[in-house]
């Protein structure tokens, strides 16, 4: 166990056999306070907040992040992050600590789930950094969150407060945040990033609340030494009727990681922490490959949680507050890149904000980054019809092409991707 003292917080570290939780909890006693000019305050210490913090004090802001949570433990499961999101991490300084513990995948590949034929596969250790200007990996979203957390530590502009519920944004005269026991901190900009089911969205713009999408989403880890038929070492969709599963490798290859989303009019509880039921989860990939039914089998826990979506909001901001992350478009996993999206927010509000007035940044930031991502919101939720075919007629017809391509010409299929994995989040 290590130690450290904190201007706020303390940090304990705990290892655990499948799983590092690391631990923020705040000193009792202490009184928010109103920050220092040019001031930000974010709420959320997620991934899109913390990188925020980190983007705007690398541009000399002081920022104070509040998490509503008494202790943040940083756990999760897999998340790809492709060159874009390498970029910005690059960028925060964080991208070398982090690499040590991920898995750069050989390919991109997908497969029948029934019968585990391979449609396609699409080279990518090799050609990532080559063309879209960073490496792709794959990374327990407990380690990415570690690494921004130390980085948010180590800078002298960032506090982070836990145990501190938001409950209203205001704007007049000044961007004002208030808090569940009475405390008001007033700042220069408020970054409302706390996730889909944000408290204070709507408070900010116009939202409505996310709806079921008609599909849950099922995940675990569990290491490798454990399986007999261990998933490839590569990004792999394993597509069927009605659902898909996609399985990665994290933390140096040493673990395999399970994701399945599977279409049913029976909802689970939103929180991606519930605990399913392992005999449902095997009822809706049996006779899939023999891969993904060992992992289901063998997983010491399942997760099972409802995925919800939105559509784009047309606006994510007025004045000096402004949504970021998930609280302004959540996405379905289908295109891995929803951790992107918030890391890409984050630096691209820091750029916005230089030697800028904070409303007229915010209206920038707003236009450039919110068709890219309401254009990523509807390519997720386009993928995930595409890997649900039902008959053998739409299968060949949409799978058909894709082999094709990739046996003739992957730079077909490389090309389509240029937009996501090439797009440089700091040239606003």
């Amino acid at each position: 166990m290590r130690q450290r003292k904190n201007r706020v917080w303390q940090w304990f570290g705990t290892n655990h056999e499948n799983n590092r939780s690391h631990l923020l909890k705040s000193q009792r006693g202490r009184k928010i306070t109103n920050l220092p000019h040019r001031s930000a305050a974010i709420i959320g210490a997620g991934i899109g907040g913390l990188a925020t913090a980190i983007a705007l004090a690398q541009t000399g802001w002081h920022v104070r992040v509040f998490e509503r949570r008494p202790a943040l433990e940083a756990v999760g499961a897999g998340i790809q992050m492709s060159p874009n999101a390498c970029k910005v991490l690059k960028s925060l300084g964080v991208l070398d600590t982090l690499l040590p513990t991920t898995f750069a995948p050989q390919a991109i590949e997908m497969r029948m789930g029934l019968s585990g034929r391979q449609v396609f596969s699409l080279p990518l250790k090799d050609v990532a950094k080559t063309r879209w200007g960073g490496p792709y990996v794959h990374v327990h979203r407990g380690d990415l969150l570690t690494c921004l957390l130390d980085r948010a530590q180590a800078m002298a502009e960032i506090t982070i407060v836990v145990n501190a519920n938001a409950t209203q944004v205001h704007q007049n005269p000044n961007p004002t945040v208030q808090f569940a026991d009475g405390s008001k901190v007033t700042s220069d900009l408020v970054v409302v990033a706390d996730g889909m089911n944000s408290t204070l969205a709507s408070q900010v713009v116009p939202a409505s609340a996310p709806q079921f999408s008609g599909c849950i989403a099922w995940r675990t880890t569990i290491p490798m030494d454990q399986l007999n038929n261990a998933p490839p070492p590569t990004a792999c969709a394993w597509v069927g009727p009605g659902k898909h599963a996609v399985t990665t490798r994290i933390r140096g290859g040493t673990m395999a990681n399970f994701v399945g989303i599977v279409e049913t009019k029976e909802r689970a509880p939103e929180s991606w922490r519930h605990t399913g039921d392992r005999a449902q989860a095997l009822a809706d990939f049996a006779g899939w490959d023999a891969c993904l039914v060992e992992i289901l089998t063998k997983a010491p826990d399942l997760f099972c949680w409802s995925l919800m979506e939105r559509a784009p909001l047309v606006k994510w901001g007025q004045g000096a507050v402004t949504l970021l992350g998930d609280a302004a478009h959540p996405m379905l996993p289908s295109m891995a890149q929803g951790a992107a999206a918030a890391l890409e927010d984050g630096v691209a509000l820091a750029a916005c904000l230089v030697g800028a007035d904070v409303p007229k940044a915010i209206a920038k930031f707003q236009r450039y980054r919110q068709p890219r991502a309401a254009r990523v919101q509807a390519m997720s939720a386009a993928n995930l019809k595409l890997f649900h075919r039902r008959s053998w007629i739409t299968q060949l017809g949409t799978y058909g092409p894709a082999a094709l391509a990739a046996a003739i010409n992957p730079n077909l299929l490389h090309r389509r991707q240029d937009w996501v994995y090439g797009h440089d989040p700091l040239g606003v």
